[in-house]
């Protein structure tokens, strides 16, 4: 299993990052990807809905299992990575290079509520 030193992590499984353009995308990391197995469907929040910190909004299916995508910060969304709704399959194969969803937040220091990549491998066991 991988964890991205230069990523910011949820307790519910999705990193975050923020782009030189001062945009931060959201995606799952690779335990969730590895728990999960092929992924096969990708529901999307939608551009313009309100995140809140831990609420669902979205939802990753397996042919294992489905599992919700839990919002790591308030924010709202801003873009959706259309490309996965053709070939999901991509996070399996990468899971930190392929983002899910780009969003606003409401504050942004409040990406310091996330784990940093220690924290999240100590959280992991």
């Amino acid at each position: 299993m991988k964890i991205d030193n230069q990523l910011h992590y949820s307790r519910e499984h999705l990193w975050v990052s923020i782009n030189q353009q001062g945009e931060y995308i959201s995606g799952i990391t690779d335990y969730a990807q590895d728990l999960l197995g092929d992924i096969v469907f990708v529901e999307f929040p939608k551009v313009g809905a309100v995140l809140e910190a831990g609420r669902p909004c979205g939802l990753v299916e397996s042919v294992k299992t489905g599992s919700d995508l839990h919002a790591p910060i308030d924010g709202v969304v801003t873009a959706i990575n259309e490309s996965l709704q053709v070939n999901p399959e991509q996070i399996n194969d990468a899971p930190y290079k392929t983002w899910i969803f780009k969003f606003k937040p409401n504050n942004p220091d409040d990406i310091m509520q996330l784990l940093d990549a220690k924290a999240y491998e100590t959280m992991l066991g």
